[in-house]
């Protein structure tokens, strides 16, 4: 008796110094804060140009065909897919991220999503019927494909794999991830398929 609740005090004793991943490994969040459906894409190299402004007003006035607006973290958010070097008035330019693989559809939808959660969460391995782009607002984020792993760190922004590649991600830093994350998919596909990596 005596050695098994040595034992118990053992176990509890290691869990509670443990780090957070290793005692339970928890699903990313994933919301979706906005998206539309688009005929086709603009010509050229594609870019994901991130932008800030002061109301959601403001952003919306500035939006194009191919923008998106959505609100995280405190802020007013501007997406808008095009070439490289484009800019919006009133802006605040946080990043351009690319170039984003092109694919080719009948309908296109764009979205951003919203990820967050504590070290160690992660999504399910899975692929997409398009590209995808993230902006780490804190945190780290890891990308695990059969390319690698690809770290991004707050304040970065990495663009991610074309259409069909597996992949999973996580949060990998020390704090609580948070990030946005730009689609360009086949909008008569699933937008996320199980897959395994290689």
């Amino acid at each position: 008796m005596k050695r098994s609740l040595l034992q118990c005090l053992a176990l509890g004793l290691a869990v509670c110094m443990a780090p957070k991943w290793a005692v339970a490994q928890q699903a990313l969040v994933i919301k979706p804060l906005v998206e539309k459906k688009v005929a086709e894409l603009p010509p050229g190299e594609l870019f994901w140009r991130i932008d800030n402004f002061n109301s959601p007003a403001e952003a919306k006035a500035a939006a194009g065909p191919w923008s998106l607006v959505a609100e995280s973290a405190g802020m007013v958010w501007l997406f808008t897919l095009g070439p490289l070097g484009d800019s919006s008035a009133n802006a605040t330019r946080i990043a351009e991220v690319g170039p984003i693989p092109r694919i080719i559809a009948t309908e296109y939808l764009l979205r951003i999503n919203d990820a967050s959660g504590p070290p160690g969460s992660l999504t399910s391995v899975h692929s997409h019927s398009g590209s995808e782009a993230f902006f780490v607002l804190t945190g780290e984020q890891s990308v695990r494909s059969a390319y690698g792993t690809v770290r991004v760190k707050a304040g970065q922004a990495q663009a991610g794999q074309g259409a069909e590649k597996s992949m999973q991600v996580s949060s990998s830093g020390t704090t609580d991830l948070h990030a946005l994350v730009m689609f360009v998919v086949d909008a008569s596909k699933p937008f996320s398929s199980p897959a395994t990596i290689p």
